[in-house]
Parts: structure tokens; sequence; C-alpha cells
């Protein structure tokens, strides 16, 4: 309901000749709420304030949840649909629609009951598109006043707007997100041709110029399930505004509202309000029942697939055995696995062009190989040998002491500044590199001269050390030829004069 100032407002700008839209968009009003007042006189108008004060009476007994409610919340706007939700799950039943609701709420405003916070709040339209053509996907967070940590998956079908809600007690992994976009195709009865995401780096490593790179599983598993990706470009909301206007009328309109203490819990009352409010009720931008329009748009989405990711669903894979060197074998091919599976059981699926290595504890993708198509061949990955189970703080100790001498220790040290995020691999090179048998000496030389040069690898560090230890050590003779026997040594060979050979040239010319 509008206030008296306002529609005095209204009926004044109306005298001074301005239409309805010019009104809407000079007081930020709706077009529907302005013509509604634009043809109402102040005799009619409070008349219809009257109505409202009567039939705010039945909700009377309410007003001091309502104010409860709002104070709660720090006295902001809130989505009256969600306050009337939260009542209705409080009491069951409601002796009135949410339209009355709303209205109560309106004229508790207007006579100060209920003082709101202002805040001003600006919308961008994303066009509308076909049936079947797109899933928008977001996260996003959520402390309860318990202290439980939500972490928040949302879906929505951008035709129907269907959406699909999840609730997880940790941060989001690739395996995570996967699993639960596994279950939101379920959810939603069909993949879409397209998803659109966020630069997230569950999903996305890195966009240069609009190529994306993907994480390696997030990638297997967009070609396995053969759906498109539209990565949004940073700060462009725009497109993507229907899912980031569902993550906030998740916390806005349930969470806010609530307080649980586990995730179980959580989860329970959600999947209700989900078939309940977010999906039962008309959507404001449709007009529609998402969970009616949704049967149309189920019809267009792609067949739900097996999938790699989920053994429970239709798949197949093999269980094997590393052998001690770290290989898998199959039609006599070798294939490499990490290290650390060695003798151990692992789990492998076999696509048309890949053999794909799963650890059976956690489903994680350890290996991804292209099948040989020539028989005993040995494909390998350097990363497979690298010690990762090994912690880093004992590669370094090993590194340190290694040596004893200052100058060691200090190089070193150089060494982890200059390459922080290899700090393993320099340190399996320096094992390989500097064995017991080194000058030391000729190793405090090579040192110096690293340092005055900056060069901080242990490869440059083995280069200078070679260098000087050969200039370090006696020349040597190479002789290519056989050996002079002594008994001719002594035997003068003849010379022929050069001019012999000029007279001739002449007498011939």
């Amino acid at each position: 309901m509008v206030k008296i100032k306002m529609y005095r407002g209204i009926q004044q700008m109306k005298s001074h000749g301005y239409n309805i839209s010019r009104i809407s968009d000079d007081l930020q009003l709706d077009r529907k709420t302005v013509r509604k007042y634009y043809y109402m006189s102040e005799t009619d108008y409070q008349r219809y304030q009257r109505t409202l004060e009567n039939r705010s009476k039945l909700l009377d007994p309410y007003k001091a949840d309502i104010l409860k409610i709002y104070h709660d919340n720090d006295n902001i706007k809130l989505n009256m649909a969600a306050v009337y939700d939260y009542l209705l799950e409080l009491y069951g039943e409601l002796p009135c629609s949410e339209k009355t609701l709303r209205n109560l709420i309106n004229l508790m405003i207007f006579n100060g009951e209920l003082i709101l916070k202002r805040s001003i709040r600006h919308y961008s339209k994303v066009p509308d598109l076909p049936f079947g053509k797109q899933l928008q996907l977001d996260f996003g967070y959520y402390t309860m006043p318990s202290g439980l940590k939500i972490y928040i998956f949302t879906a929505v079908l951008s035709a129907s707007r269907y959406k699909c809600i999840f609730f997880h007690d940790k941060p989001f992994t690739t395996q995570i997100l996967i699993s639960y976009l596994l279950d939101c195709f379920d959810f939603i009865g069909g993949i879409p041709e397209e998803i659109v995401i966020d630069q997230d780096m569950v999903m996305v490593v890195s966009e240069n110029a609009g190529d994306i790179l993907y994480t390696k599983d997030f990638s297997l598993f967009k070609n396995e399930m053969g759906f498109s990706m539209y990565v949004c470009r940073k700060a462009d909301p725009e497109s993507k505004g229907k899912v980031e206007n569902l993550v906030k009328f998740v916390k806005n309109s349930f969470l806010k509202l609530r307080d649980f203490k586990t995730i179980e819990e959580a989860r329970l009352s959600l999947l209700s309000w989900l078939y309940r409010r977010a999906n039962g009720r008309i959507s404001y931008a449709t007009g529609k029942i998402p969970a009616i329009l949704h049967e149309d748009e189920k019809k267009h989405l792609k067949t739900l697939k097996s999938s790699i990711f989920r053994k429970d669903r239709m798949i197949y894979r093999e269980e094997r055995i590393v052998s001690e060197h770290s290989y898998l074998s199959h039609a006599s091919s070798q294939y490499s696995v990490p290290v650390k599976y060695r003798s151990r059981t692992v789990e492998i699926f076999l696509s048309n062009d890949d053999l794909i290595v799963f650890d059976p504890k956690t489903g994680e993708m350890i290996a991804n190989h292209k099948l040989s198509l020539i028989p005993g061949q040995k494909i390998s990955l350097k990363s497979h040998f690298r010690e990762n189970d090994k912690p880093i703080h004992d590669f370094k100790n090993e590194t340190f002491l290694k040596f004893d001498f200052p100058e060691w220790k200090q190089f070193v040290d150089n060494n982890f500044s200059a390459y922080p995020r290899y700090v393993r691999d320099q340190c399996i090179i320096c094992r390989k590199l500097f064995v017991s048998d080194t000058d030391i000496e000729v190793l405090k030389e090579a040192i110096m001269l690293c340092h005055e040069n900056k060069c901080f690898s242990f490869k440059d560090l083995r280069h200078a050390y070679e260098s000087l230890l050969r200039e370090s050590q006696p020349i040597k003779q190479n002789f290519t030829g056989k050996l002079i026997n002594r008994k001719y040594s002594s035997i003068q060979v003849g010379k022929r004069d050069l001019n012999i050979y000029q007279q001739e040239m002449e007498a011939h010319g």
C-alpha cells in the first residue's frame, strides 16, 4: 500500500499533466501501483485505507511474531512471501492469504509500527531462452546463528525457472561439484544443452581472451555428458542474473529466517521448502508455477547418461592390481599410475579412446591415458613418479643435510626462495645430481660462482661444478694417430721448393 504522502505526490504530478510512465520513472514505483492510485480520489483512498485496517485485524495475533522476524534480521527489507512461508511453517496454517499478510506489513510500515532500513537495488533483465537450452549454476555460503557453515549449490533452468538446490558442509571440490551436478540432472530429469557458470576454480583453471581452460576432471565430465559451457566474464552478473537472484533468494527467504544446528536438519527442511515454495509458487518472471512449467521443459532436455564419476549408475569399473613398478597392463601395453599406488588395487574404466584409473576408496581419478594403438608400448607420465606422498618438510631436511658447510646451507635457502612452487622438484634434482663422491672444494667455488650470477637452480649449480671440475684437472694429450717408432725418429724428410710447381704451370700455360 502506498503511503498518504506518496499518494498525494502522485496526485500532484497528475495535476501538473504528468502521465503514468513519467510518474513511475520519477518516483521509482511500479506502473501498476501508480495506475491504481492515479485514478483514485482522496475519499476513495481513505475508504481503501479503512478497509485494509479492518481486514488486517485477522492477523493482529501474529504482529508480535512479524516484528520479531524483522528485529532478528536487523529491520532490513525482507521478501514478504518468505515471511508468510515462515509463519506457515511455524503455525501449520494461517487464516489469510499471502496478499493479506503483505497488506498488513505495509500498513504496519505506514503506521510506524515497523520501521525498515532503506536500501536501493538495481536489476537487469536476462533474456528468456527456449526450453532445454540453459541451466545456470552458482554457489553461495552462509553461516547460521548456531555457527553451522552451509555451502550452497544452486541451479535453475532458464526457461521454466525450475530450481535445484543442495546444501553441503564443506567447501566444494571438483569431485563434489560433479557429484551434485549428476544429482541435479536426475532432479531436473535430463541434461541441458548449455551450463552457465562463474569463473569458479573448481571448474575453470584460467581464461585468456575467451579461451577457457577447465580443470582435468571437469573437462572429462563435460565431454562425457555432452553439454556446452558459457563462462561469465568477471564482474558481469547480468549474464547469470537468474541464478544470482536464486542464491540471494535462498539466503533471504529460507536461511535468514531459520537456525539449523546440523547439515542433515538443514537439508530436510530445504527439500520441503524447495517443493512447497521455490518450485510450488507462481514465478514473478513467467507468471506460472515452475513445477508445472518444468513438465514441458523436461521433454526438451537431453537423455540422462551414465558417468564414470558415479559407479553406482549403469557403469562398470574393473579392479586391477598395480605392479611394483607402478604400471598397469592392458592389451599388452603398460600404463603408469602414481607411485603411491604401487602393489595396490585400483579401478579402471575403458572408453573408446581412454584408459581412466580411479582410487576405489575416494572415487578420485588418478590417471588418464590415451589407449595405445601399438601393442607392447610403455606409456608413462613423469608426474606419476614424483614422490607426492612424501611430506615437503622431509625433502627440505634431506637437501639441507646433504652437505655440512655454511655455503651449502645458504645456497639451499636461496634455492627454496627462488623456486617456492617447485621445492619438491628441486630437491629431487639435487638428490640425482649430487652424490657422495662430490669434491667439496670445487662445490664451494661453484656455489660462489652461482651467487655472483644470481643463479640458484640445482641444475645451474651442477653445470658450474662440472665446468670448474674440468678446469681443476691436468690436461691430458689425446693422440688420434699411431705412435712414432723411435728407431726412425732421427731421419730427416726432404722438402721440395714450391717454385718448381710454379715453373711447371707457366710452361704448360
